[in-house]
């Protein structure tokens, strides 16, 4: 996968990308990510991306004719083009794997008060990763390639992304490590007795009731087995209780 950035900050997005698995999948080939500066393509000789919105008001917009030259020359008929945006549809697990599925993808992140909105004719999504406002895209962009690229086959072990939190929209169940007690906080022994049956048991019961208690609207989407519907009563009686 090819993922590019565009962004006034190119030092933002470089310094995120030199750590830990992002770092890893970018050595290993997985993933290959380029940072691009928007005042590149300023024709202005003091390379001013912004002006001052029509009809008045606060901040600094960001040029359309800027943007659309550093996005022609940074993408291609194949590039599926992303702008960050609290206007944009909300980002999600799903929508990370949907994005995990492409070729190339590039990310417009938006600065100041925000992009002329001619820009929109020439991208394919707004995204947005939640209900605020930041000072700009670049949080948002590293939000979403963070999720992206750790779906890409290669960049961590599979087993570690199949049971995570969103994967089957059911909530992750409770982890431990040693020590197995610690100021009287005793790791469950079900989880120290070998027996793998009764911890997949244990873990499909714990994921079920945490989703439960704290996002009880996501047990709409899950294909519940009578295994989990049997749970699930069982937990229901226990709160209740």
């Amino acid at each position: 996968m090819k993922i590019t950035i565009l962004t006034l900050f190119p030092s933002i997005i470089e310094a995120f990308l030199n750590e830990s698995i992002i770092k890893r999948s970018i050595e290993k080939g997985v993933v290959e990510v380029k940072v691009v500066d928007i005042r590149d393509y300023s024709k202005d000789k003091h390379h001013h991306v912004d002006d001052t919105p029509y009809g008045g008001g606060a901040g600094m917009i960001l040029k359309v004719d800027v943007v659309h030259e550093a996005l022609i020359a940074n993408s291609t008929s194949n590039t599926y083009k992303i702008i960050t945006s609290p206007k944009g549809n909300t980002f999600n697990q799903n929508k990370a794997l949907d994005l995990a599925n492409k070729d190339e993808i590039l990310i417009l992140c938006g600065h100041y008060e925000g992009i002329d909105e001619r820009i929109i004719n020439f991208i394919d999504e707004e995204i947005s990763v939640g209900d605020y406002i930041l000072t700009g895209g670049e949080v948002p962009a590293l939000i979403i390639i963070d999720s992206v690229i750790r779906l890409l086959k290669g960049a961590i072990n599979e087993e570690s992304i199949k049971d995570e939190t969103f994967s089957n929209n059911l909530l992750e169940y409770p982890q431990f490590t040693r020590p197995s007690s610690y100021l009287g906080l005793d790791v469950p022994e079900v989880l120290l007795s070998g027996n793998h049956e009764n911890i997949r048991k244990y873990r499909l019961y714990e994921s079920l009731k945490v989703t439960y208690l704290k996002r009880k609207d996501l047990l709409e989407k899950v294909n519940l087995t009578s295994e989990m519907l049997k749970m699930l009563e069982n937990i229901k009686k226990t709160i209740n209780n």
